[in-house]
């Protein structure tokens, strides 16, 4: 399973990185290759390539804010979690949204 997604907060300093990193690593965890990226004040960190959104079975966008390129995700399934759920429980999310998709 190839997971592409978002994590953004308002500041974009603390939950967003942390987010991305528990995503990550529940994936690791999982069996599943997830790739995340980073939008706040700092801009787009670790940003996507056209080639992972185009490989990824599904994009997961951590937030409750308007993001940076969503136009990219065209035609992929999209799932919109709330940024704090993904930092407290992050395996949950990713199999909740396995099993949303299948």
């Amino acid at each position: 399973m190839k997971i592409v997604g978002i994590t953004s907060c308002p500041a974009g300093l603390a939950h967003t990185p942390m987010a991305a990193k528990a995503l990550e690593k529940a994936g690791d965890k999982l069996g599943y290759s997830v790739r995340i990226e980073q939008q706040g004040s700092m801009g787009q960190v670790h940003k996507l390539t056209t080639q992972e959104v185009a490989e990824a079975d599904f994009v997961l966008l951590a937030t409750d804010q308007k993001i940076v390129g969503e136009e990219r995700f065209e035609g992929k399934k999209k799932i919109r979690v709330n940024i704090s759920t993904c930092i407290k429980a992050p395996e949950a999310v990713l199999k909740k949204c396995v099993q949303a998709i299948n």
